[in-house]
């Protein structure tokens, strides 16, 4: 009896849920820091830069092409039905409700997450991390919080400038390539589109900027091994990335639009 319970081992959790756990233990602890109004402001601006303006022009070249592809393939389809004039609405809603925060995040995922993951990794396994904590300074606090509030505030702006541009590049590809006059393009926007489209939308996109900043940074201060790992560590991020905010979408997307 007593051989067999020796035999016994307790359950490991998997990797990457481990890794999941604690980055949700780490945006938690950066959040309450958040409110209690601990923020490095000097740090703060330096994120902000590089979430926001590093990150336009990657947002407008994506937006400028959805926009004119999405648009080609829906006249196509209406102009067989001689509905032309649905083109905006149906357009303005495809966007606001999925294309632009979801293409959004993916393009904040592959620009600035990969960042996040790759810095602190590296500061993991060269011991700045250890450092930073013998001089008593929170590496949540110094490190994560600047990235996490980042990312909350200018998620939501780039996936409004993506909306703003894919519109405009739409109504642009209907007027040259279809003769559709810009006049009746914007009434269809405006018919077809709810006003609680575009708050929504922002919500999508704030979520997603935390969830991002708050699994790449949980995904590099949970590098371990040399700095071979720390590739490892940015594409699993990455992975997990993408995997959670899809499923993120779907939920709000029933909540929101269901």
């Amino acid at each position: 009896m007593s051989r067999s319970f020796t035999q016994f081992r307790p359950l490991r959790l998997p990797r990457w849920l481990q890794r999941l756990s604690v980055s949700c233990m780490i945006g938690g602890q950066a959040i309450s820091a958040i409110a209690r109004g601990r923020i490095g402001l000097n740090d703060l601006m330096q994120e902000l830069l590089e979430a926001g303006p590093g990150s336009f022009l990657i947002v407008v070249i994506t937006a400028l092409a959805a926009g004119t592809v999405f648009n080609i393939q829906v006249v196509a389809e209406l102009s067989k039905q001689g509905a032309n004039a649905a083109v905006g609405g149906l357009l303005a809603l495809g966007l606001s409700r999925e294309i632009a925060p979801l293409l959004t995040a993916t393009l904040l995922t592959g620009k600035v997450a990969t960042a996040y993951a790759a810095q602190l990794g590296t500061m993991k396994v060269t011991e700045q991390i250890d450092a930073i904590t013998m001089l008593r300074t929170d590496p949540v606090q110094y490190l994560v919080v600047p990235r996490v509030l980042a990312m909350v505030v200018m998620a939501p702006v780039q996936c409004l400038l993506f909306f703003g541009v894919g519109i405009w590049s739409g109504q642009l590809s209907s007027s040259l390539l279809y003769n559709i006059p810009p006049s009746v393009f914007w009434t269809s926007v405006r018919t077809w589109m709810q006003p609680e489209d575009l708050p929504f939308m922002l919500v999508k996109a704030l979520v997603f900027g935390l969830q991002i900043a708050v699994i790449a940074c949980g995904w590099g201060l949970t590098t371990r091994g040399g700095p071979k790992e720390v590739g490892t560590s940015t594409t699993g991020a990455v992975v997990m990335i993408l995997v959670t905010v899809a499923l993120m979408d779907a939920l709000l997307t029933k909540v929101l639009f269901g």
